[in-house]
């Protein structure tokens, strides 16, 4: 495989020639290249429908929490109800008009999303789900299609791999959505064509690397560049302090860094730039061999070009927000050579 826009967006495949940690760790940040990728972690499906259904109501919490960003405009509604409502139906309607969207479903979707709600199947077949989640999440990200980097479970019995199949067929062929099979083996299955990734040395798992926490099951999805992670609620929780602090000016959430033209990009959560200040943000994957280990060589290389490394885990900002912004203005203060507002 010579680049991710190789893949195809169009049927299922299996990825082999890496784990699914080493393929989450080499699509962040997204390739430029590449579709827009959303990871899926399955869990025990008894039937093609359910399996289906799951998906798509993963999928549709994903496009809840990027909203406002894929329908322009939405941003400057203010209130989810009464005429907010009204406001973002006609604008979703008005968008869906002079592009591929299918008006009634993006005006419903973005109804939801300016709620809060999670996913429901509503009124909707799920061709219509499919179709229209896809488009959604394409554009959230600037892509013209979408992935889905599937992690198949362990201990699958041959009937419940042949479900899990299914069901990714009925995604790629109703939904025009590439399904990309991590993890464990399908050897009940024959009909999947196997393509071979090629990934950096540096984010391939050694082979006695084991896993010492489990996979959520749900969806995850790219980080959107400006913006904390609408996944992330410490993200979100660090961002609702900063925003009140006068000495947080220019920040700038989950920016890619190039050490080198040759080099692989490094996603910073939050970065400083005129400071050389990255704030990390970590959650429980930190702890996984791989991650820990990419995370002590990226840290290595942004020390080496001059930049600062704060990293706190999201247990820290959940449960002590005051001392992390507190350590993160001190730093800033004393490299803009300011006084800061008390010792830590």
């Amino acid at each position: 495989m010579r680049s991710w826009a190789e893949l195809p967006v169009d049927r299922v495949i299996r990825l082999e020639g890496a784990d699914a940690d080493s393929i989450a760790l080499a699509i962040d940040p997204l390739p430029e290249e590449a579709p827009a990728i959303v990871t899926y972690v399955a869990g025990p499906a008894y039937s093609t429908s359910e399996l289906v259904a799951s998906v798509l109501d993963s999928l549709e919490r994903a496009a809840v929490a990027l909203f406002p960003i894929w329908l322009p405009g939405a941003a400057e509604i203010d209130g989810a109800t009464g005429t907010g409502v009204a406001a973002v139906r006609v604008l979703a309607m008005r968008h869906a008009a002079t592009t591929d969207h299918f008006g009634p479903f993006l005006a419903a979707l973005a109804v939801r999303a300016l709620r809060a709600f999670g996913a429901g199947a509503g009124r909707f077949a799920p061709e219509v789900r499919a179709a229209g989640l896809a488009r959604v999440l394409a554009d959230s990200f600037g892509r013209s299609r979408v992935a889905i980097l599937l992690r198949v479970p362990e201990g699958l019995s041959p009937g419940s791999q042949e479900v899990l199949v299914a069901g990714c067929e009925w995604l790629a062929h109703r939904g025009s959505l590439g399904v990309w099979l991590t993890g464990a083996p399908l050897p009940a299955i024959d009909r999947i064509s196997t393509l071979s990734l090629q990934l950096p040395r540096d984010s391939i798992r050694l082979p006695d690397d084991a896993q010492e926490i489990g996979y959520p099951l749900g969806t995850g999805y790219p980080a959107i560049a400006g913006k904390p992670h609408p996944g992330s609620r410490s993200e979100q929780v660090l961002e609702s302090a900063l925003v009140a602090c006068d000495w947080a000016a220019g920040r700038a959430w989950n920016q890619s860094y190039l050490p080198h033209p040759l080099a692989e990009p490094i996603r910073l959560d939050l970065l400083w730039a005129r400071e050389r200040c990255v704030v990390e943000v970590d959650g429980p994957d930190h702890r996984r061999s791989l991650k820990f280990a990419a995370d002590r060589r990226r840290d290595v290389q942004l020390q080496l070009d001059g930049y600062a490394v704060l990293r706190f885990t999201d247990v820290h900002v959940m449960t002590d927000i005051e001392t992390v912004v507190r350590q993160i203005e001190r730093f800033l203060r004393n490299r803009r050579g300011g006084p800061s507002s008390g010792e830590i």
